[in-house]
């Protein structure tokens, strides 16, 4: 198995199977197991830490999340008139940054409550335990790549990985584009792509509902009639 192949499949190919269960994935386990539609908190236990750890943490990730779409997703034509790829990236890594430290300072509080508590151990499937492990070696890794950012400021790397994401999604072929890029953005990208595949098979699957929540604000008044 040659390196091309293992970059083709990694970046070309990998992406359309993890995205295509994530989506299939999720409808199937809202066709058949709505009951498990659910985060499975555990607010009973400890709740003041958990409502320090996971405030810090959706929070953070929430706007890392945005930054990532609106960063890489934005057209060049809408950003290039009043930033260059320089600034841009300048801003992506400052806001990235700082929201990614607030994030994985509030899964450090969430990982050490479940894994220090033997009643939210015990009642913690192993699930959960993986999914916080997986998001805060993600977090990690995207903060890793702050001072190679900095390091290299010319913008360069920024549109590079642009680049990339706006192929996936327009389904162009860009595998090749990863090639010269450091390992530890590859593993970033894998890893990212990795938490879509989970998602349908474990508590992430309640992100859809937080999606879902944008639409109450535009829903019908409800109607409320006397006997």
């Amino acid at each position: 198995m040659n390196q091309h192949f293992i970059n083709s499949f990694l970046f070309g190919i990998y992406p359309y199977i993890c995205l295509a269960i994530w989506l299939l994935g999720s409808l199937i386990r809202f066709d058949r197991e709505q009951y498990t539609w659910k985060s499975d908190s555990s607010q009973l236990l400890r709740r003041r830490q958990l409502r320090l750890g996971s405030n810090l943490f959706h929070i953070g990730v929430l706007i890392v999340i945005g930054g990532h779409f609106a960063g890489f997703l934005a057209p060049h034509w809408m950003v290039s008139p009043f930033l260059n790829a320089s600034q841009h990236q300048f801003i992506a890594m400052a806001a990235g940054g700082s929201a990614g430290i607030v994030a994985i300072i509030g899964l450090s509080i969430l990982l050490y409550r479940r894994l220090s508590d033997p009643r939210i151990r015990i009642n913690s499937a192993h699930a959960d335990i993986l999914v916080l492990l997986i998001l805060w070696l993600q977090l990690a890794l995207g903060l890793s790549t702050v001072p190679l950012s900095l390091a290299h400021m010319d913008g360069v790397m920024f549109e590079t990985l642009s680049t990339y994401v706006k192929g996936i999604v327009t389904f162009q072929s860009v595998a090749d584009l990863i090639v010269p890029v450091p390992l530890v953005y590859k593993i970033h990208i894998v890893l990212g792509f990795t938490i879509f595949l989970i998602s349908p098979f474990t508590r992430l699957v309640h992100i859809w509902s937080g999606m879902a929540t944008v639409a109450y604000l535009f829903r019908p008044h409800q109607i409320v009639r006397k006997r």
